[in-house]
């Protein structure tokens, strides 16, 4: 009987049948100059990684800016019913890729089925009776990291809406309200097909001359309403208001420090080294510019005081909910 041995040498080694290339590297060589047909061509050789000597300058450092900060975003994951007029949505902070499964485990365990699913639309048609149909519609919130749960009742075909009852709405609303409550700090689930859902945000942010713009893809009530709740979460108060022509007038002055007006802007704050201070008064004009169902929002300085309206801007962005 004769028996044949090998090793793992003959196989991998460096006399081996599949020996290692990964220093053959230090082999290469350079071809020689391609002989060119005329001397009136010439072959430009460049240099992509030329080395730091004597005759060639060093890259000089650039003070580049840091960026403003534009959104900040809680860990909060609050949830709220809210209302304007007759419109009433359920507000997360939350990303909609993780409230669609949270919305659609809802509707599962209720008495009420899912008769249509699209995450990519961010839309689900609920039968709650024989002649009744909900849809649902989850859009991204205004600020980052939110979501917006709307509710509509339809009938037995889904192309005609019947007259909505808002008591009922609100009804089923609340019942959602309190199962995010119950959920969203303990739900860590997300869904890879509603992730289109997380870049259709409702606030851009854009600058045109050195001036910062917030455009919110909301109508001018809506618009009105989110700039509110965000001076006034902000401790901003508006000295006037003139919401036909969609302007908030507000200002500091040195009567106004202990009020907590713009304790945004840490005015006069002795513990923070980096406070923004104004002098003895200052006004800003906040406009609202709606067209095309789009509302941009912009700060006007009254007294020229450029970087503390952009540090106003940003705080009510950073607000904005």
């Amino acid at each position: 009987m004769m028996i044949f041995t090998s090793s793992c040498s003959y196989i991998s080694g460096p006399e081996g049948m599949f020996p290692e290339t990964k220093d053959k590297f230090f082999e290469e060589k350079l071809s020689p100059d391609l002989k060119l047909p005329s001397s009136d061509v010439a072959i430009n050789k460049d240099d992509h990684y030329p080395p730091i000597s004597e005759g060639i300058p060093v890259a000089e450092i650039q003070d580049i800016p840091a960026p403003r900060q534009i959104f900040s975003s809680g860990e909060s994951n609050e949830v709220q019913l809210r209302r304007l007029g007759e419109l009433m949505w359920v507000y997360v902070e939350t990303l909609p890729s993780t409230s669609w499964p949270i919305t659609k485990n809802y509707f599962e365990a209720s008495t009420m089925s899912i008769i249509e699913a699209n995450p990519d639309a961010g839309i689900m048609i609920i039968k709650h009776s024989d002649a009744v149909k909900l849809k649902v519609t989850i859009e991204h919130g205004i600020k980052e990291a939110s979501t917006e749960v709307f509710l509509s009742v339809y009938n037995e075909d889904e192309d005609i809406s019947v007259k909505q009852d808002p008591e009922f709405i609100q009804q089923e609303l609340e019942k959602i309200v309190q199962f995010f409550a119950s959920s969203a700090s303990s739900f860590s689930g997300t869904s890879l097909a509603a992730q289109n859902l997380n870049d259709r945000k409702k606030a851009k942010i854009f600058n045109v001359n050195d001036q910062t713009i917030i455009e919110l893809n909301l109508g001018f009530d809506r618009a009105w309403s989110a700039v509110s709740r965000a001076l006034e979460a902000g401790n901003i108060t508006s000295n006037d208001i003139d919401r036909d022509n969609g302007v908030f007038l507000v200002s500091y002055s040195v009567e106004s420090e202990s009020s907590s007006w713009f304790s945004f802007l840490n005015f006069n704050n002795e513990e923070n080294n980096d406070s923004l201070l104004l002098g003895e008064s200052a006004e800003f004009r906040i406009l609202l510019k709606s067209k095309n169902d789009k509302t941009n929002i912009l700060v006007e300085s009254l007294e020229g005081a450029k970087e503390e309206a952009e540090a106003l801007i940003s705080k009510i962005n950073e607000l904005l909910s």
